[in-house]
This record gives C-alpha cells, sequence and structure tokens, in this order.
C-alpha cells in the first residue's frame, strides 16, 4: 500500500463524521502534553536554569510540531484519529497496556526533574545529550515516515473493520511491521540521556518491556483477524529490529 489517495482520505473522513472535532481535541491534546512536560519536569527540578531541561523542551516542541505538520498535510484524518486514545473495540491486553504505561509517562519528566537536579539522586555525563539528540531525531523521522504512510495508524489497538483497514506495507514497513513502536522505543531512551537521568532510563526501561509486550500482542491479533497480514509478515520477517526481532 502507498501513500493514502484522495480516494482513500475522503473514505475515511466519510467513516468519520467526527473528524473536525477530533481533530481540535487533538491539538488540545498536544498543546496540553507540552504544558505538562515542561510543568512536571520544571517544577519537579526547582529551578528554571536548567539547560538539559530546555535542550530537550526545545526539541520536544519543535520536532513534534514539525511531525504533526506533515502529518496533517498527508494524512489529516489520521491526526483526527489519534485524538481518541480508548475505543469500544479496543483490544483487552492493549488497555492493560495503557493502564500501566500512562503514569510512566505522566511521571516520567517529574522524576527526572528530582533526580537530575533537586537531589542529584544519579547523573548522566553530558556528552550523552548528544548521543540523546541524536536518538530523539531519528524517532522523529522514523514516527513522521509511518505516520505519513499508514492512515489507520491509531493510537489504541482493534481492527479497524468500521474504515476499512487494510495492510500496509509501504514506507518502513517495508522493513519492519511495527516501525511506530522502534520509534516511540528510540524516544523512549533519548529523553532520559538528555535529561541526565539514571532513573528515567530506568522508567524506560520498563517502558520498552511494556511495547515489546504490545508488539508481540498485537502482531499476533493482527495475524488472526486482519485479511493479508500473515502473508505480509512472511516477507516482513522483523517487528522491530531488522535482523534481531
Amino acid at each position: 500500500m502507498s501513500e493514502p489517495s484522495s480516494e482513500q482520505q475522503a473514505a475515511l473522513t466519510a467513516a468519520s463524521p467526527q473528524a473536525k472535532p477530533s481533530a481540535a481535541r487533538r491539538l488540545l491534546q498536544v498543546v496540553g502534553n507540552y504544558i505538562w512536560f515542561t510543568g512536571a519536569l520544571f517544577l519537579a527540578a526547582g529551578r528554571f536554569d536548567w539547560a538539559r531541561g530546555w535542550i530537550s523542551v526545545a526539541l520536544s516542541v519543535t520536532g513534534l510540531t514539525a511531525m504533526g505538520l506533515v502529518v496533517q498535510r498527508y494524512n489529516p484524518e489520521l491526526m483526527a484519529q489519534r485524538a481518541r486514545w480508548r475505543r469500544k473495540d479496543t483490544k483487552r491486553f492493549d488497555k492493560i497496556f495503557m493502564a500501566v504505561y500512562l503514569p510512566l509517562v505522566l511521571l516520567q519528566p517529574a522524576v527526572a526533574g528530582l533526580d537530575a537536579v533537586r537531589f542529584r539522586w544519579s547523573s548522566i555525563p553530558f556528552a550523552f545529550v548528544y548521543v540523546g539528540a541524536v536518538l530523539f531525531v531519528a524517532s522523529l523521522v522514523l514516527l513522521t515516515w509511518a505516520m505519513r504512510v499508514n492512515p489507520y495508524a491509531e493510537t489504541s489497538v482493534r481492527i479497524q473493520n468500521d474504515r476499512g483497514q487494510t495492510v500496509v506495507t509501504s514506507g518502513p514497513y517495508r522493513f519492519v511491521r511495527h516501525p511506530m513502536y522502534a520509534g516511540i522505543i528510540l524516544m523512549s531512551l533519548a529523553n532520559p540521556l538528555i535529561w541526565g537521568s539514571v532513573w528515567a532510563l530506568v522508567m524506560s526501561a520498563v517502558m520498552i518491556l511494556l511495547f515489546l509486550w504490545r508488539t508481540a500482542q498485537e502482531d499476533q491479533t493482527l495475524r488472526r483477524e486482519l485479511p493479508g497480514y500473515e502473508e505480509y509478515s512472511s516477507h516482513t520477517c522483523y517487528r522491530l529490529l531488522p535482523g534481531a526481532w
């Protein structure tokens, strides 16, 4: 499957009459995320003259905004659909995943501020900021590429029969079956290195384990329930990392 055509976009939009209000809601969610991320980071740190914190904020705001603009340009219906975190047909394993993952994501910047600045429980050399920045940019490229070509990349795991879901095989999906999760894992590693927090890195390790579990569960679901996915998986052998898994 190539990039969504105008006919596909029209069909997807027709299947979702709440697209426009959902797009506005998604924008509010993104702005709220920025506010929470910045506030939790610096309030926990107890100071605003924290260079690593501002580097993280600058990368997140500019990078994620750019990603959103690209996806809105090429795949606008997906932006609207991603405003809905849970649906009636969301798979049970994904509800469990979200119940554990979301608190970790929300608490991680606060833990980083407490650890790296306020109490200095641990430290990571400043040179790792550059490593983290490279990983962060790589994650954005992968996530943007995946969402540009995949109109079904919703936030929850379900079989999207209401939207005529088909198997996506173009873009990064030529190389791995779950490139978005690979991108999120890279970002999970990037942020703690930029912050300089070992405890935030420990939280990222837990998040990565959660994503490995989610990937395995989702892959099994797609094999069983999405026509054509079994054949696709026989050609695209790896889930997250070519040559490994």
